[in-house]
């Protein structure tokens, strides 16, 4: 059954959107992502204009976020003192981030920014993760190596001013860096549609020294408010947010979510990182092929900005 999607201006199957929001929360509860570095593009490939794709992403991943971060808390992987930083800093760049697309827009260039965005950031964050991660489940059981960097306790942040400690993840750090990081993934999700997992739950595991599962579930608690907010102003802003597309996506992402935060306690943290790398680097390919590949139709390029008006 077809579902017509008024601000997209198009039609759909029913089943492909649930199908989608399934598989995305599911995601979104194993590794502790949004899942819009996913989501976005899929439906991009569907047709949906970038710039609805993107909001109306947001405003699913407020759901799938909030089921996954739900289940998290009721497993106690859920640091709020430090999600509340986070979310400080993920609503500051995410007000900005939304009159960026503004201005974006209005050039015809979000399409072709969007997919150099993401493959820059992906193929960075990706190979980091996945080179550690196999170096970590290759090292021989007998060996005494170093603590892995999800379980330090003494962060490299410590000489920095505004330091606080946070007793769920067992550190003590400056809030300067959590804030900063969650700036430029609030301003990530109203450009690219994304919770910024991908991006907030390596630094928070490699750099600020946070247990793999609880930088899971914290991660979680800021991208339900990052994107309600991104979602917003989007709406008032851009006029971008497809209700009937977010809404659909929804339902399948919240379930989805439940089962993924329920396979993540099974796995080890390096096998976690490890998954969530290769998947990362596969969308990285994806977009390089897209900007390398000639389009059949050179006319269309500068309309991608299409839909919301």
């Amino acid at each position: 059954m077809d579902i017509y999607l008024p601000i997209a201006g198009m039609s759909i199957h029913l089943l492909v959107l649930l199908g989608l929001g399934g598989t995305v929360g599911f995601l979104s509860g194993l590794f502790g992502v949004g899942g819009g570095f996913i989501m976005t593009p899929l439906l991009m490939m569907a047709g949906i204009p970038p710039a609805v794709a993107a909001a109306s992403d947001c405003n699913q991943i407020v759901a799938g976020a909030a089921s996954g971060a739900y289940a998290h808390w009721r497993l106690g992987n859920v640091d709020f003192k430090m999600g509340t930083i986070l979310l400080l800093g993920g609503v500051a760049g995410g007000t900005v981030g939304v009159e960026v697309v503004k201005v974006l827009r209005e050039l015809g260039n979000i399409e072709f920014t969007m997919k150099v965005i993401y493959v820059l950031m992906l193929t960075t964050i990706g190979g980091s993760m996945f080179l550690e991660s196999l170096r970590t489940l290759r090292r021989s059981p007998t060996a005494t190596p170093p603590k892995p960097a999800g379980e330090r306790r003494v962060s490299i942040w410590a000489r920095l001013p505004l330091q606080m400690t946070f007793a769920q993840s067992g550190i003590r750090t400056s809030a300067l860096f959590p804030f900063s990081i969650a700036f430029f993934v609030g301003v990530l999700a109203a450009l690219l549609g994304v919770g910024g997992g991908f991006i907030m739950v390596p630094a928070m595991i490699y750099i600020i020294g946070m247990p793999t599962i609880v930088a899971v579930g914290t991660d979680l608690f800021q991208i339900v408010l990052t994107t309600a907010n991104v979602t917003l102003q989007q709406a008032m802003r851009n006029q971008t947010v497809d209700l009937v597309l977010a809404m659909l996506l929804l339902v399948g992402s919240t379930v989805g979510a439940q089962f993924g935060a329920r396979v993540g306690r099974r796995l080890r943290g390096e096998q976690i990182r490890i998954l969530l790398a290769t998947i990362v680097l596969a969308f990285a390919v994806k977009f390089l092929v897209d900007l390398l590949v000639t389009p059949d139709n050179l006319v269309s390029i500068g309309g991608g900005s299409g839909g919301g008006h």
